[in-house]
């Protein structure tokens, strides 16, 4: 009985041993999320005038991944497929959130379900500490009864695009270091969305750091400007990580969640104003571009969601790698967080993604089997000065990718292995192939409920 009870207390002390070990082991994450930041807007990407060595420093210190594709060509329902790994038409979230009668319009909730599965509730609930800083954009700052951020698992905010006080745009950073600290002290691993404004309009750009590119046409200065500064806060972040000596285990992204915006040709630079964010200079002085990629902001093709991507954690991500093969999308960012940090999901929870730790490591696949599905408003015919923006649905399965108008009359096919800028048009030559994808799409679309439901409208709406 004796040696029943040793071997028994030896047993519990070594899954306490191991319960220790892994949440010692979980990583931080720092999931840094842009708002329309292109593709080719970073100076290690090329571009010939923008300043970025911050986010050039994450890529030379981890992998820059050239295929990664958020869930839409526009905010709200990228950020949906963040926090729940679902394609955001499961929510009918198919465009951003607006005021109350647009949302009511366009058959679009006013707010992200509260109920739905949550990334930072299912970290929180594996002992992160969860915070969110920067741009919210679940709702609209129009919308006074939405939730506040905590009821989406978070311990901790500072946001705009919310209901409730608005934070200033320039804090994210500065309201971040101190989490990161007081976690550390707790012993808890911690979860930040930072997800920044820049460079979004309006444009707010501080005039010292104008002083740096005084060559550069006006908008142009204005762009660059205003992303230098988003850099120099993620430096701070980067700064922060190192002086607290837990870089080496924290897991920094930085991603987009479009492609660029850009108004039309020879647009004037005017100021303008938003509600949530202040004043600053407007859509003329949008510079941004996709590195040869079709469309920009709003569409389906790759210039409006093809983003940049680039992980970085010291000795578990190889460190000045390019990948410009594996495929991954921002539904599987939830199951691939939560593998890190050792959540069990729920057996009720079936994500749409998949999870990318191997990826991350090194061993991603250049093809990818399961699909990846959008949908969203475009018009058809295609309007003359957005050629590109006509695309209402679009999958990706293996190496094709499928897109095709809102009565679904007219498509086009892509091999983005061999053509990965949409250069050659293939349907016609691959027939068999258009069938199958678009018998995928349909199946998928009668999945999709009609309408949204649950606890997401305002008190606003007109019955």
């Amino acid at each position: 009985m004796t040696s029943f009870i040793s071997c028994f207390s030896l047993l519990f002390l070594a899954l306490i041993t191991f319960s220790l070990h892994a949440e010692k082991d979980s990583p931080n994450i720092v999931f840094i999320f842009a708002d329309d930041w292109g593709w080719g807007d970073l100076g290690c990407h090329g571009h010939p005038y923008l300043k970025t060595p911050n986010i050039d420093r994450l890529a030379k210190e981890g992998t820059d991944f050239y295929r990664f594709t958020v869930a839409s060509g526009v905010c709200s329902p990228s950020r949906t497929a963040v926090m729940t790994g679902h394609f955001p038409a499961r929510y009918n979230i198919d465009g951003h959130f607006a005021w109350v009668p647009s949302n009511q319009r366009r058959n679009m909730p006013d707010w992200l379900d509260t109920k739905a599965p949550l990334l930072p509730k299912f970290l929180k609930k594996a002992g992160y500490a969860t915070a969110h800083y920067g741009k919210w954009h679940l709702a609209n700052d129009m919308i006074p009864d939405a939730p506040f951020l905590t009821e989406y698992g978070y311990d901790d905010y500072g946001s705009y695009n919310c209901s409730g006080p608005q934070m200033f745009v320039h804090d994210d950073v500065k309201s971040a270091i101190p989490f990161m600290k007081k976690s550390k002290e707790s012993g808890k691993p911690f979860f930040i969305n930072l997800w920044i404004h820049e460079p979004h309009t309006p444009f707010h750009v501080d005039p010292k750091l104008q002083k740096l590119f005084p060559d550069l046409p006006e908008a142009d200065n204005i762009y660059a400007a205003t992303l230098y500064h988003a850099d120099l806060r993620i430096g701070q972040l980067l700064n922060a990580l190192d002086e607290m000596k837990i870089s080496d285990n924290t897991l920094v992204i930085f991603s987009s969640d479009n492609g660029p915006a850009r108004g039309s040709p020879n647009s004037p630079i005017t100021l303008s104003y938003d509600s949530a964010t202040g004043p600053g200079y407007g859509i003329g002085a949008a510079k941004g571009i996709t590195g040869g990629r079709r469309a920009y902001k709003g569409a389906l093709l790759e210039g409006g969601i093809g983003v940049p991507f680039i992980a970085r954690w010291p000795g578990k991500i190889a460190a000045g790698k390019v990948d410009k093969t594996s495929v991954l999308s921002a539904v599987d960012l939830l199951p691939t967080f939560c593998e890190l940090g050792n959540v069990k999901l729920p057996k009720s929870y079936q994500s749409d993604g998949i999870s990318q730790v191997s990826t991350l490591m090194g061993q991603g696949n250049k093809l990818r089997k399961k699909p990846i599905f959008w949908r969203m408003s475009a018009p058809w015919p295609a309007n003359q000065a957005k050629p590109d923006h006509w695309v209402a649905y679009a999958v990706v399965s293996e190496q094709w990718k499928l897109v095709l108008n809102k009565d679904q009359s007219h498509v086009e096919l892509f091999d983005l292995v061999d053509d990965p800028l949409e250069s050659s048009d293939l349907a016609a030559k691959n027939l068999e192939t258009v069938k199958r994808m678009k018998n995928l799409l349909q199946k998928w679309l009668s999945s999709i409920p009609p309408k949204p439901t649950g606890n997401v409208f305002s008190g606003l709406r007109e019955s």
